[in-house]
């Protein structure tokens, strides 16, 4: 799950769009303005950026390039010209990539995947190293790498995805500590509202891949009507 700004001045597009965004598991804000998207992308970095550039404050043009001044958050922009000197000055405008309309959903959704998956592999270049770099986080069996953004746990990897990573460290971090919900989703999410429901998805992801059930944690404790902690298994 990642969360993505959508910066189209079309209602009707709009609304279709975000539809299809939350529907491949994506939290999706949105704004018609360029200016305004420039202000939630300092106020609430999100993980990706769908711009048009048909905007009626700004150039999209101009905002690709106003907006890589003040963050390296992957971009794919939405054009209406498919010619080579368009596409050229909006990749050197600083785009990671681009779709040009019309284009359908599943298009929208497969590139926006592929945009993700190469920020993330930039943020964790190379593989991860066999010995967990100094600072690495252990909670019993689980060594966190927050640098090679690796974890295992007694001896085995564990792929987990973007979110899942950024939960489970920031957990680890607050071992044998309960954190309120809201304040998990605050502080992970970094978002001025997220769905509590997005949590638990988030929490049972990350109990099987450790190889427990709610009924019998190991590391992964709910403190029903308080909030969650990771144990170290005794």
């Amino acid at each position: 799950m990642a969360s993505v700004l959508l910066v189209e001045d079309d209602p009707v597009i709009r609304a279709r769009l975000i539809d299809v965004l939350s529907r491949h598991d994506h939290v999706v804000r949105s704004s018609p303005y360029g200016f305004e998207a420039l202000r939630e992308v300092t106020r609430q970095p999100p993980d990706a950026v769908v711009l048009d550039l048909g905007l009626p404050d700004l150039d999209g043009v101009d905002v690709l390039r106003m907006l890589r001044s003040i963050s390296q958050v992957p971009v794919l922009v939405a054009t209406a010209r498919d010619d080579e000197a368009e596409i050229i000055r909006l990749l050197n405008a600083g785009a990671d990539d681009y779709l040009v309309k019309p284009f359908s959903g599943g298009q929208l959704a497969a590139r926006l995947g592929a945009v993700l998956r190469r920020s993330a592999a930039v943020e964790r270049p190379g593989a991860p190293e066999a010995a967990p770099r100094d600072g690495a986080i252990r909670v019993g069996g689980l060594t966190i790498d927050r640098q090679a953004r690796s974890v295992s746990l007694d001896g085995s990897e564990l792929r987990l995805t973007r979110r899942e990573f950024d939960l489970l460290t920031y957990l680890a971090e607050r071992a044998d500590r309960v954190v309120p919900r809201r304040r998990v989703l605050a502080d992970v999410w970094r978002q001025s509202y997220v769905e509590e429901q997005t949590l638990d998805v988030h929490v049972s992801s990350l109990r099987r891949k450790l190889g427990e059930r709610a009924s019998r944690p190991r590391y992964l404790h709910t403190v029903r009507g308080v909030g969650i902690k990771l144990v170290t298994p005794r």
